[in-house]
Order: C-alpha cells, then structure tokens, then sequence
C-alpha cells in the first residue's frame, strides 16, 4: 500500500471526486464534509475538494454486529454502496467510521479504486505525535475495541494499546450513544478524565478512534489538547492532501 497520506497529484482536466461512504453516523459525516471544507486551503469555492457522499444511515449497526449481539451484517451493504461510489467515477474512497473499518476487506474486494483507511492514517499520525511512546490509549466503540483493528495496526509498529476499564467504557459508550449519536451535548470532561486515566496507565498518546467522539472533539476544541489525537481529524488532513490539495 502507497502513503496514506501522499498527494494524488492533479490531472489535466476535471478532477475525478473523493467518494464518501458516509451515514455512519450522519452527524459523523456532516462534521467530516465540515472539516473538510475548513481545512482546504481555499479561498473559492472551485479550489475545494470535489466530493460525492453517500449518507446511507440505515446500514445495519456495526458494534452490534461485531459484538455478536446481531446477526444484520453490515459488511454487504457497506461494499454495496462502495461499488455504488465507483460507478460515479471517484478518485478515491474514505470511510469516516472506525467500527466500519472492521469490514475493510469486504470493501477492498468490490472496488478498484484505492481505499484511504482512517486506522492507517491515525496510527502514522500517533506515531509521529509520541514517537517515543510504547503505548497508545484508544478510547473507542466497544465494537472497535472487540475487532482490534487498532490493537493489529499499532502491533504492527511495535505499540501496545491500552484501553478503558469496564467502568470507564461504559461512559466513552455515553459520550457515543447516549450524546452525539442522540443529538444531545457531549461531556467533553469525562473524555478527558478516561484519557488520562489511560495516560496513567503509559499511554503516551490518546486515540479519539469514534468519530462521535471526534465530533465532541470539534464541539469543545480537545483538537490541540493532549494527549489527544483525533481519528477523523487525521482521515480530514489526509483525504485533502491524497486529493491534490493544500490543508490550510
């Protein structure tokens, strides 16, 4: 697999589009075409990123399916609606879910074109932001947890990852659930408290890997806190760039 996060380059003529598997969840997507259009280093409206966003909300629940709580797998339906952005002629995918991103495989197996993985970029992103640390805290959906799709792609750069105790998952499952996804105000300092309980426990840096929690992150401006480092803020910064543009 090439960079992440290595600039695409431009072509002559039109700019094929990024494609956004989006919906998962909506205010996760919104907040990520948001970002996107505050970070790129514009100043009118056709220097932006060319995007073309299917917000597909009904995709069967992803952390219940991974925790063997449900048996709708969202796997087809996320490679469905990957080969539906195809069609359109995109440059690129992104995916602004982590939870999803344990049916990557299924996604790379209906598509030709590449796949820009906000799990690759936030681990070079944490890597660069600790690079002495041993460890990394993740805070997260307990679907993300359970697929270790964190725990395999941190391993593979010598990191162990450390996550929320029982209790303190249980409230990262609030911030998720009960606030963001439900519409309500977000408690940024509980995220805060959880994170540094994992600092406590050697992480040298905190991974924001739900982007709910990213979206807590943009509402309260935990962005430049540490010891956060934000999953979708990442995936952002590299979608811009891999589509031949300058992040402001």
């Amino acid at each position: 697999m090439s960079d992440p996060v290595a600039p695409a380059g431009r072509s002559e003529g039109p700019t094929p589009p990024v494609g956004v598997i989006g919906g998962v969840g909506p205010l996760a997507t919104a907040y990520f075409l948001q970002r996107v259009v505050q970070l790129t280093d514009a100043e009118r409206d056709q220097e932006h990123v060319d995007l073309i966003v299917l917000n597909h909300a009904t995709i069967p629940d992803r952390t219940e399916f991974v925790l063997g709580r449900s048996t709708d797998d969202p796997g087809p339906v996320l490679a469905r609606d990957a080969r539906r952005l195809e069609a359109f002629g995109v440059r690129f995918l992104v995916m602004p879910c982590n939870t999803a991103h344990y049916f990557t495989q299924q996604v790379l197996d209906a598509i030709t074109v590449p796949f820009l993985s906000i799990v690759d970029v936030t681990v070079s992103a944490a890597r660069r932001r600790a690079p002495d640390a041993r460890a990394v805290g993740l805070l997260a959906t307990a679907g993300t947890v359970a697929s270790r799709v964190y725990h395999e792609a941190f391993a593979r750069q010598g990191l162990d990852v450390v996550t929320p105790d029982a209790d303190d998952q249980r409230l990262v499952n609030e911030v998720i659930y009960d606030q963001v996804k439900a519409g309500r105000p977000s408690d940024p300092d509980t995220l805060r408290a959880v994170a540094g309980r994992l600092a406590e426990r050697g992480a040298g840096v905190v991974v924001l890997g739900c982007t709910e929690l990213s979206v807590a992150a943009v509402d309260h401006d935990l962005l430049d806190e540490p010891p956060f480092c934000d999953s979708m803020d990442e995936l952002v910064r590299a979608t811009i760039v891999r589509a031949g543009h300058r992040v402001r």
